[in-house]
Parts: C-alpha cells; structure tokens; sequence
C-alpha cells in the first residue's frame, strides 16, 4: 500500500469513526434499551481507532532526539 492510499484509507477510517460516535450518540439520546447494539458499536469504534492509529504510526515514524 503507497503513502497516498494509507492517508485515503485513514481518512476513510475517520468519517467512519465520526460516524458511528454519532450513531451511538443518537441511540443514547433517544433511550435505546438496545445495549447489546450499542456495545457492538463502540466495539467496532474501538477496532477503527486501532487500525488508525497503526496508519499514523506508519505515516508519523518516531524521531530520536
């Protein structure tokens, strides 16, 4: 995978983040007794936030000072 398709691939991974932090928001909101939908929610929120941080790390190599 080139830089390029890394940062287009972590952008896609941030809508998809904001997207579902909204999602869960929304279902809170609205008393949703669904706990089950809502934990499998912020589980795949998890996994996304995972697999960016592993692009920016590769994108953002650690500088020794």
């Amino acid at each position: 995978m080139t830089e390029e398709e890394m940062r287009k691939r972590l952008e896609i991974l941030k809508v998809e983040h904001r997207d579902l932090d909204a999602a869960i928001d929304a279902l809170q909101l609205a008393g949703s007794t669904d706990q089950l939908q809502i934990a499998r929610l912020k589980k795949r929120k998890l996994k996304l936030k995972d697999q960016m941080m592993q692009i920016e790390d590769y994108l953002i190599p650690d500088i020794i000072a």
